[in-house]
């Protein structure tokens, strides 16, 4: 079989040990930590495929996604349905910024809203920490402001990443320890579903 023919099995490059190799080699790669939440619609499929389109970003490589956690809707309007959370740890070359849009991109994706603080949604994407970035911005806060205080954040941030801090408050692990644990203000895992990688 000709060598040069585009459909000539097997690759020519193996994507994968590429992506790899690029991971290993951008010296300008940063760790970023990204959260995601959505409490309408098909709420798994949604996350999954936050997950799918964040893997399918050139310039970033995701290391580590939690465990699915549900919790009830914290602020805004009442009797909102629950919300599945999780967590996202990645590698990126991607400025913050940039990082920020991409994530806004897939949240329009998903037909996300902006009408109502803090109401009912079918993704939120928010970026919690970026590696060596402290950002006073009101467009971009880094790092995420009250994910500290929030259970549904730091339970699946220790869950994807366990020596995780939040730069200014501490480890994540301590500071879920002192709002009481990984059931603090009615969290809870779901070991019955799961996000996976894409392969």
């Amino acid at each position: 079989m000709n060598s040069s023919d585009p459909i000539a099995e097997p690759n020519a490059f193996d994507l994968e040990s590429r992506v790899d190799s690029a991971d290993t080699t951008l010296h300008s790669q940063r760790c970023a930590v990204i959260a995601l939440g959505s409490n309408l619609g098909n709420r798994l499929d949604t996350l999954q495929g936050a997950v799918d389109a964040l893997a399918d970003t050139p310039g970033l490589k995701i290391k580590a996604v939690s465990a699915v956690y549900e919790t009830e809707a914290v602020g805004g309007p009442e009797e909102q349905p629950n919300y599945y959370n999780a967590v996202v740890v990645l590698r990126t070359s991607l400025p913050p910024r940039d990082l920020l849009e991409r994530g806004n991109a897939i949240e329009d994706a998903f037909g996300r809203v902006r009408e109502v603080r803090w109401g009912a949604r079918t993704l939120d994407v928010d970026i919690l920490t970026y590696e060596g970035v402290l950002s006073e911005d009101p467009q971009l806060l880094l790092p995420h402001p009250r994910s500290h205080e929030r259970a549904f954040v730091l339970a699946p941030w220790l869950d994807a990443q366990p020596e995780a801090e939040v730069p200014g408050h501490g480890q994540v692990a301590a500071l879920l320890a002192a709002l009481g644990g990984p059931d603090a203000q009615g969290v809870k895992r779901r070991d019955d579903i799961r996000l996976t990688l894409p392969e």
